[in-house]
């Protein structure tokens, strides 16, 4: 009786050193986002689903089971077509439950993973895809400052160069907006794509640094050199929020690796103006149009 009591509480301690152990162990759960990707998936025979609700109905639960075990979990967009890729460029199955953990795994690692921390699978998907569209973006702008090189006559990185010169704008950008919480957006036309990158700060007062993301900011400061660096005709704008006081909307334009001002008249029109007819919008109450200020450059 006792050599039976003695094991039953070697088991339950092992059992419980495992839970523990468990815990210490992060999860990554891959995510196919759309009805598109989900039917991309469908073609391979170890693929268990075959309706797409029904799908992120377990997704949720699953997460929701890891969660409960007291785990990190996070989560990653999938996409079969990059999958499809990387199996064939590492020589692996792609129909196979292992691929698919590897390959998961691996976009995870690289920064375009999401935290769960209990939120609806609806709240999850834009989320997941809004990171997705932001990593790529930023890679793809990384990709051509550094296919930039170095200057014929000089030998200056022409990359790092232009990040600089960025990095001294968002300074400027931040120092000029004042106490507030502030919205800022560059737009660049590039070679393929129109590259977008959004910051969110917030600055207590006027002898504090603004409070941002650091891959936000990383995000933004790349977007801006790709500007910067190939010369193109793109833009930023701000807006900053402060209580008991309407919103300041402000606006430059890049002209030759500069950001230069718009004026009060040029931030209205560019706001209240339809972009695909050309027709005159309202202007969003509550809200000033105000010239861009001088960044010193």
């Amino acid at each position: 009786m006792t050599h039976t009591r003695n094991k039953t509480r070697t088991r339950t301690k092992r059992q419980s050193m495992r839970r523990a152990l468990r815990r210490d162990v992060a999860s990554t759960v891959g995510l196919l986002a759309d009805d598109h990707d989900f039917a991309a998936m469908r073609r391979y025979r170890s693929f268990a689903f075959d309706d797409h609700p029904d799908y992120l109905h377990h997704v949720e639960g699953l997460l929701r089971g890891l969660s409960e075990q007291g785990g990190h979990t996070a989560v990653a967009l999938f996409d079969p077509e990059d999958f499809a890729a990387f199996c064939t460029e590492r020589g692996l199955d792609p129909d196979s439950s292992a691929s698919r953990g590897r390959y998961t795994a691996e976009v995870a690692a690289a920064g375009a993973a999401v935290a769960y921390t209990g939120q609806p699978i609806d709240d999850l998907v834009p989320l997941l895809v809004n990171l997705s569209v932001r990593h790529a973006t930023w890679q793809y702008a990384t990709g051509l400052l550094g296919d930039l090189g170095g200057c014929t006559d000089c030998g200056e990185d022409l990359g790092r160069s232009a990040f600089e010169r960025a990095s001294q704008l968002l300074l400027a950008l931040l120092a000029g907006a004042g106490p507030g919480t502030h919205h800022l957006v560059c737009s660049v036309p590039a070679t393929e794509d129109q590259l977008l990158a959004v910051l969110h700060t917030t600055t207590r007062d006027a002898s504090a640094p603004a409070e941002l993301d650091p891959t936000e900011g990383a995000e933004f400061t790349t977007v801006l050199a790709v500007g910067i660096a190939l010369g193109s005709p793109g833009g930023v704008v701000l807006r900053t929020s402060a209580p008991d006081a309407p919103d300041r909307l402000h606006g430059w334009r890049l002209h030759h690796g500069r950001l230069v001002p718009l004026t009060e008249g040029e931030v209205f029109s560019a706001y209240c103006t339809d972009a695909d007819t050309g027709e005159p919008l309202s202007p969003e109450p509550g809200v000033q149009y105000c010239a861009g200020f001088d960044l010193g450059d």
